[in-house]
């Protein structure tokens, strides 16, 4: 009996696609998450509402920026394929 596993033809992982988005994502992530907490920071400290009101801030913008950098990956993984034929 045969145990070994047989890929499918053609379906190889293309690293340079994969490093590519990566890369991006790092770049546009420190971009994002150090607006998310400067944003926080400046809207709690602009209305005067104190310390627990500009760390509520900082985690909803937070949360925003997860959102992007998600919608990034997956729009970024259907340009750039990572899987290629």
């Amino acid at each position: 009996m045969n145990a070994t596993v047989e890929k499918p033809a053609g379906s190889r992982i293309n690293w340079l696609n994969v490093l590519t988005v990566i890369s991006a994502a790092i770049l546009i992530g420190a971009e994002v998450f150090g607006a998310a907490f400067a944003a926080g920071w400046a809207f709690g400290n602009l209305f005067h509402f104190g310390d627990y009101a500009v760390h509520i801030f900082q985690t909803v913008f937070f949360l925003c920026g997860v959102a992007v950098m998600v919608r990034f990956i997956l729009n970024a993984k259907r340009v750039e394929p990572f899987v290629g034929r």
